[in-house]
């Protein structure tokens, strides 16, 4: 454990945004990720808050648990948090996108539909910002030129590290229990690979390299 750390906040799982009563915009997260670092960081000794959008995993244990379901939930949970813990982690996948307009009842699926989407806040922009001597990492999913597009959201966001995953629908896929296929990105743009590991592995050597990125910002 660094010793400036203490109490970490971490994000898993998806968002989900509204449609109607029955219908959701979502993604592809199950929260693996985020729930096998939560149980890392917990049997290292860190005190652990947990937000977690919907998944089918059972609650990690000697940590504490928020549910939520959708982004501006994730948000407000996240900013009461915050200010109490020393670093965030946030794996969630947040969905990016939600109606402008949610329907109140079941919309009608004979009826042609066209959607008007507009953006869900950005829960780690809006965190980092006021981060102080926190440490903030973030996670990103690519398709394509990911080093270049993680390296500008660390920059942008101004985090302290950035977790880059790769995906490609027809080849490697990151999500569920799939190894893991990614790099770890410092604030100096330096990049750890992590290749062919389980997401419990992957959570020991994330937990280490933040450790590491507190070590050398103390010296």
């Amino acid at each position: 454990m660094a010793p400036r750390l203490k109490k970490i906040l971490m994000t898993a799982g998806p968002t989900r945004e509204v449609l109607d009563p029955v219908r959701f915009l979502s993604n592809l997260s199950t929260g693996e990720m985020g729930y096998a670092l939560a149980k890392a960081a917990a049997s290292k000794g860190y005190q652990v808050s947990l937000v977690s959008g919907p998944t089918d995993l059972p609650p990690p244990k000697e940590v504490k648990f928020f549910a939520v379901t959708s982004a501006a939930q994730m948000k407000e949970v996240c900013a009461e948090l915050f200010p109490r813990h020393d670093a965030l982690i946030m794996t969630a996948a947040v969905c990016d996108f939600m109606p402008v307009v949610a329907g109140r009842h079941k919309i009608p699926s004979a009826k042609g539909l066209t959607l008007r989407l507009r953006r869900t806040p950005d829960i780690l922009a809006s965190l980092a910002k006021r981060k102080g001597r926190r440490v903030v990492i973030g996670f990103c999913l690519e398709t394509q030129d990911l080093i270049r597009r993680a390296t500008k959201k660390l920059a942008k966001k101004k985090l302290d590290g950035i977790v880059a995953n790769f995906y490609d629908p027809r080849g490697h896929n990151p999500f569920g229990k799939r190894r893991v296929e990614a790099c770890l990105i410092d604030a100096a743009g330096k990049g750890l690979k992590i290749a062919n590991r389980s997401k419990s592995q992957t959570a020991k050597i994330l937990l280490d390299w933040m450790e590491s990125l507190v070590r050398h910002s103390s010296k």
